[in-house]
């Protein structure tokens, strides 16, 4: 069914999905609202910062240019009277800039409803794409399009959220009852390249996540690190790291060969699996040891096309970083040759102890290629998963 901006229609009181889809990269959010229209905390919001809330019944995930929000509906408590979707803009862009926007309602792999938000013209930075709610005990799934004008901050405190701000210099600082939610996020590109984090003895677990989206069948298993492609089959891409400690040691994390690593000892950086189709939701997961930080020297992040004709604008590729205490940190895989295999994406080095993530962007027809524009000296060979 598809509905227009006002128009409604009942869902069933099971798990659903409800999918943002768009021309170009957008920050996706959802909101826990009870009888007053407002949430009661920041654990009622869900965004790139905060991917699930306290009692897990709403999850965010992405890939590409779609979010998805897995509701479980059944287990929304009962003061639970709506959840808001609603979609912010990069920073200078604005709604009529996405090219297209789209969100649907799913249920066990079958499209409910969809609602084709028309873009043309409109100024907005922000919009409340729809809201799932209770009528009479049963749910509903409205599309509001309601846009406004000042991107997150101002849609997050129209629900409620209580959103940290930058101290003034002026001001003696106030002890505040729980801290406000951070929206902050920082994008590396050619302009941004480079961030420095804050010196720390102990950053906790530095996640770092590639997701992509599946274009078409399953791939099988077999091939060489130089790459093997069937054009039948779909992008297969792996997330994989090289880690210099600073003792001088060297490995590379992959999957290709089964090296995962470790994240108690040393090397103090773990694959945490091989999304080898591109549709598992949460992508690939590289867990870095931060309490060991001052044992590394740098870790340098990679991805390359192990099966599937290499087509990086066809990835959607995105990586993320996510630093306990700092906001999410992001770089899109998006400028690839097609006839190369690998990009070394981003590098974290150990600068007095401290974190500097650089941007790298650089894609090389293997990993013998690669290895000659870093120096590192390893000897290749064929392997398999």
């Amino acid at each position: 069914m598809n509905l227009t901006p006002g128009g409604n229609a009942p869902v069933p009181n099971q798990s659903l999905v409800v999918r943002v889809s768009s021309g170009i990269p957008v920050d996706v959010s959802s909101f826990r609202l009870h009888e007053n229209g407002k949430v009661r905390g920041d654990a009622d919001m869900v965004f790139y910062g905060q991917r699930e809330n306290d009692d897990k019944t709403i999850r965010l995930s992405s890939s590409g240019n779609e979010t998805m929000f897995t509701v479980n509906v059944p287990q929304l408590r009962q003061d639970v009277q709506k959840v808001a979707f609603t979609v912010t803009c990069e920073a200078g862009k604005t709604v009529a800039q996405l090219q297209r926007l789209t969100i649907q309602v799913e249920s066990v792999g079958n499209v409910l409803l969809t609602c084709d938000v028309d873009v043309a013209g409109r100024s907005e930075a922000a919009l409340i794409l729809g809201e799932l709610y209770r009528r009479n005990n049963e749910w509903k799934f409205r599309f509001v399009s309601q846009g406004f004008n000042g991107g997150l901050q101002p849609l997050a405190e129209h629900f409620g959220i209580d959103v940290a701000d930058e101290a003034s210099p002026a001001q003696a600082p106030t002890p505040a009852p729980a801290p406000a939610v951070n929206l902050s996020k920082v994008s590396l590109t050619k302009e941004k390249p480079a961030i420095s984090l804050k010196k720390k003895d102990d950053y906790g677990l530095i996640r770092i996540n590639l997701n992509w989206n599946k274009r078409s069948s399953e791939p099988s298993k077999k091939g060489f690190f130089s790459g093997v492609f069937n054009n039948n089959k779909g992008i297969d891409l792996d997330l994989a790291a090289y880690v210099e400690l600073a003792d001088g040691q060297r490995t590379i994390i992959q999957a290709l060969g089964n090296n995962f690593g470790n994240l108690d000892g040393s090397p103090y950086v773990k694959l945490q699996g091989d999304d080898r189709t591109g549709a598992v939701s949460d992508g690939e997961w590289i867990h870095i040891n931060g309490a060991e930080w001052k044992n590394v020297r740098e870790v340098l992040v990679f991805a390359f096309i192990f099966e599937g004709v290499p087509s990086w604008e066809n990835t959607d590729g995105i990586v993320t970083m996510h630093v306990p205490g700092q906001p999410p940190i992001e770089t899109l895989l998006t400028e690839g040759n097609n006839r190369q295999t690998m990009c070394a994406i981003a590098r974290l080095v150990n600068e007095s102890g401290a974190i500097r993530v650089e941007r790298i962007n650089r894609y090389f027809g293997g990993h013998q290629d690669m290895d000659q524009a870093f120096g590192w000296g390893f000897r290749w060979k064929s392997g398999s998963k």
